[in-house]
């Protein structure tokens, strides 16, 4: 078959995700594998949420409210801000998209972590325009070194707060200091799918810059710390002038009926998100304290995975811990060819991945 598509397009390497329980489940045998792969909450969904969906689920035959006002309006109470910041979408990937399909173009640049969200690359090139790396430094976002990368065809600039893989942070004070040597154009997203999972306070909070004029995103999503990844609802905060440009390009309809249900009963379930917080604070002192024990090499972090040093092929690592049972994930594609990352699991879980671990090393 003769396909006319952009030489950009073709040279894509689609996203891996990590691998599905089922997968597993199937390929290799094992009953009831230990998921710890994807950053997901391991008390499963907001049980308030839960709820609303089964009251919700009698009317799947009409169309979802397209403006999503009664969780804009929920999210806008919750953060104090105006509805009309505000953008749905069907997870932050796809406000991702339409930020880069709003404002890049063939011959722009963007710039991003290098490791980082690996969906920032794919999007910027879906457009074609060209993605910047700066490496990290100390595992960490180096802003010094974005400052070095701005041109004049620097029109974005991604910021993963904290980042992803490596759940370091940048802190409010080194963004006030970059903001000074950013164009008053250039649209700055600041993804914060993990903010909640936060004990730094000196951390960035994006909010804090909502109300100055300059094109800032910032990301949030109920994938994380609401246990919804699997309704696919996220939203960003923005300035009206960058919503009106993104609700120009957005599909009808792009968050579900069901996700806005669930998302609007999870953000009054207090009792869930402390629940939330409070294992995924205790797992990781856990952890780190049989690592410790053990003189494995990790890094500490500020959302709900961490990373791991297993000092040998991380590909070859992952599937000795699949035979255990184990879903980790491999940090080969992000550019560290010996690390594992790894996402907090029930204390149950996390005993039986110390178990693996010991048998594999």
């Amino acid at each position: 078959m003769k396909l006319s598509v952009p030489d950009y397009v073709w040279a894509l390497d689609p996203y891996e995700p990590g691998k599905p329980m089922e997968e597993v489940e199937r390929e290799y045998g094992i009953k009831d594998p230990v998921k710890l792969a994807s950053n997901e909450n391991p008390l499963g969904p907001s049980p308030r949420a839960a709820e609303a969906i089964k009251r919700a689920i009698g009317n799947l035959n009409r169309y979802p409210d397209g403006g999503g006002f009664e969780l804009l309006n929920a999210i806008a109470k919750k953060l104090d801000v105006r509805p009309e910041n505000i953008l749905l979408g069907n997870g932050s990937d796809e406000i991702i998209g339409m930020l880069a399909h709003t404002m890049l173009g063939e011959g722009d640049e963007a710039i991003l972590p290098d490791p980082s969200f690996l969906m920032y690359d794919i999007v910027v090139k879906s457009v074609g325009a060209k993605p910047v790396y700066v490496p990290l430094k100390n595992h960490g976002i180096s802003l010094g070194g974005f400052k070095e990368k701005i041109t004049e065809k620097t029109r974005m600039i991604f910021i993963n707060n904290p980042n992803n893989p490596t759940g370091t942070i940048v802190s409010k004070g080194e963004f006030e200091e970059f903001l000074n040597a950013v164009p008053e154009d250039v649209v700055i997203v600041i993804d914060e799918a993990y903010i909640e999972f936060v004990r730094d306070k000196s951390c960035l909070n994006g909010l804090d810059f909502l109300d100055i004029d300059r094109p800032i995103v910032i990301l949030r999503t109920f994938s994380k710390i609401y246990g919804l990844a699997g309704l696919r609802i996220g939203y960003g905060i923005m300035p009206e002038a960058v919503t009106e440009m993104l609700n120009r390009i957005r599909m009808p309809f792009n968050a579900s009926s069901l996700a806005q249900v669930g998302a609007l009963a999870a953000l009054d379930d207090d009792a869930f998100f402390k629940k939330t917080i409070k294992l995924v604070h205790e797992e990781l002192d856990y952890l780190y304290g049989e690592l410790d024990e053990m003189g494995v090499t990790y890094f500490p972090t500020q959302t709900n995975f961490f990373l791991i040093d297993v000092k040998r092929d991380a590909n070859a690592f992952f599937e000795e811990m699949l035979q255990q049972g184990i879903i980790v994930r491999s940090m080969v594609s992000y550019g560290f060819p010996e690390y594992i990352r790894v996402n907090m699991g029930t204390h149950e879980e996390n005993m039986k991945f110390i178990e693996a671990l010991k048998k594999v090393f």
